[in-house]
């Protein structure tokens, strides 16, 4: 009997994992990204809904720490620096926390984004910034927590949280300048070192050109003040795959004195089995 209950156990498990009951979310998740200038951002959130219920004053009480939204952390993530309020933002990901006034809310950027709802210890040290934005009321109620990047500019945005008769909105100014001028300084001085480099060890690694190979390889090496030994490495390794074998092992030497100089034990020892190999 018991081994009957234990087959017909094994039988059923995938019927009563197909058979979850699923059902929607009371505070649905939210996804933004929007591109602001050059600068990405995006912002993860949970949307509550008023419901018939009294919200700012009430469900969500003035002048108390707010998760701002439901569930897991309400979370905004800047692939730049940005600045707001005249104050240096660094990116990277942040949780948003806000407290709700009458007139204005307190917008706090916390470094920790791993809670469900407040932190259980909350820590100012992971307070990256805080500011104070005027709050506007609507005229016409927002059933649903609503978070947008809006006010678009290529040198700032509006982050906008609006929710029952209450809207907020928060200026970020983005580096557009600063990215865009470097862009172009970058592209107009040509290929970097490193680019050769990428182009040199494609064409080797896929058997593509190696004569073209060994041309990259020697402006990466050429335009390098340091001739660092994984750019020797690799032209040694070009140079004997075209059959200058003597040219390779001085390279690999190049590359090996590079290497000790680096204490990277691990070119060092592929330089020295290759210089072997070549000699023979």
């Amino acid at each position: 009997m018991k081994k009957l209950l234990i087959a017909l156990a094994i039988i059923l498990a995938p019927f009563a994992t197909e058979a979850q009951i699923k059902t929607p979310q009371a505070s649905p998740k939210g996804y933004i990204k929007q591109t602001v200038g050059l600068t990405d951002v995006e912002v993860t959130y949970s949307r509550p809904g008023a419901r018939g219920r009294a919200v700012f004053g009430n469900l969500v009480p003035f002048g108390k720490l707010w998760r701002t939204g439901a569930n897991e952390n309400t979370i905004i993530n800047f692939s730049d620096d940005v600045v707001i309020d005249g104050k240096t933002l660094k990116k990277g990901k942040y949780a948003i926390y806000t407290i709700p006034k009458i007139e204005s809310w307190e917008i706090i950027f916390y470094l920790s984004t791993d809670n469900w709802g407040l932190p259980e210890n909350w820590n100012e040290a992971n307070v990256a910034l805080k500011t104070t934005v005027k709050e506007d009321a609507l005229p016409t109620p927002v059933e649903t927590f609503t978070i947008g990047i809006n006010g678009l500019d290529p040198n700032f945005a509006y982050l906008e949280m609006a929710w029952e008769n209450s809207h907020v909105a928060l200026k970020f100014e983005v580096p557009t300048s600063k990215n865009a001028t470097a862009s172009i300084e970058k592209t107009l001085a040509g290929p970097t070192s490193n680019d050769y480099f990428a182009a040199a060890q494609y064409l080797f690694q896929s058997n593509g050109n190696i004569a073209t190979a060994k041309v990259y390889v020697d402006k990466a090496l050429d335009m390098s003040t340091d001739k660092p030994y994984f750019m020797s490495r690799l032209k040694s390794l070009i140079q004997a795959k075209q059959g200058d074998k003597k040219g390779a092992i001085e390279t690999a030497k190049a590359s090996l004195a590079a290497a000790e100089a680096a204490n990277n034990q691990d070119y060092v020892k592929m330089n020295k089995d290759s210089i072997a190999e070549w000699s023979r």
